[in-house]
């Protein structure tokens, strides 16, 4: 290996050193390490990304190898954000890597907040949203937008089979995405006049027949495939970038 070569040597023929230290000075807050943050994660440490905070409090399924990156048969059990971290080491030695080991709620995304912005001495560069709950969505989304982060949500990825047609684009500019519907009238209702999300026109397939029926009270699990989160979360990740290099 030559002096000029090391991990990130590629990208630097593309971006420039000085676009490679920005992003090692950066910090990026991912919440829920699932589907789309996991792949997500993965793509901003293999861009040099100095700083990474993983919010997640979910352990691996044998349900997620279809389509996580933290999941495989060996870390079936174990904490998400844990094995993100081992995964971001192994790319990056050098990354710093803040794990939060809960879920975001309502109730403690100022604590959560407040906590990151401890540990880093200021705010994070950018906050993508993996969340699955609306709720806790409309917190993050609240909470950025009070504080001026940016940050980007992912809309539904479920039940889909054609990753070719996400975008991203604003809240108040999607269509037929059912999750995207229920944002936009809770967004309004908060006075919160935009908010930067990936989403999809592509209509949500049906359960196949035979599927088990959610118990009461219990929403449907939505099918997923190894080849549509993940797109989702490469695609918010190159947006990630993009937006913190003003590129």
């Amino acid at each position: 290996m030559s002096a000029q070569e090391y991990a990130f040597s590629r990208t630097e023929l593309l971006l420039g050193k000085e676009h490679m230290k920005r992003l090692s000075e950066s910090a990026v807050v991912v919440l829920g390490i699932g589907g789309v943050g996991s792949h997500c994660t993965e793509a901003l440490a293999r861009c040099n990304i100095g700083t990474l905070i993983l919010v997640d409090n979910d352990t691996v399924s044998v349900t997620n190898i279809n389509r996580q990156a933290v999941a495989y048969q060996s870390t079936v059990g174990k904490s998400k954000v844990s094995v993100m971290k081992q995964m971001i080491h192994q790319i990056n030695p050098k990354a710093n890597v803040i794990t939060f080991e809960t879920f975001l709620l309502p109730e403690n995304t100022e604590a959560v907040f407040h906590s990151i912005q401890q540990q880093l001495g200021r705010n994070p560069d950018y906050v993508v949203d993996g969340i699955d709950t609306v709720s806790a969505k409309l917190a993050a989304a609240q909470y950025c937008t009070d504080h001026s982060i940016p940050i980007l949500a992912s809309m539904g990825t479920g039940n889909k089979l054609h990753p070719e047609q996400f975008q991203i684009a604003d809240i108040y500019e999607t269509s037929v995405c059912p999750l995207c519907r229920v944002m936009r009238k809770e967004l309004k209702a908060r006075n919160i006049s935009s908010l930067k999300v990936l989403y999809s026109k592509e209509q949500p397939l049906k359960p196949s027949a035979g599927a088990e029926a959610p118990s009461p009270g219990k929403r449907a699990v939505p099918g997923s495939i190894s080849f549509v989160p993940p797109a989702a979360g490469l695609i918010i990740a190159g947006q990630v970038i993009r937006d913190i290099l003003k590129i």
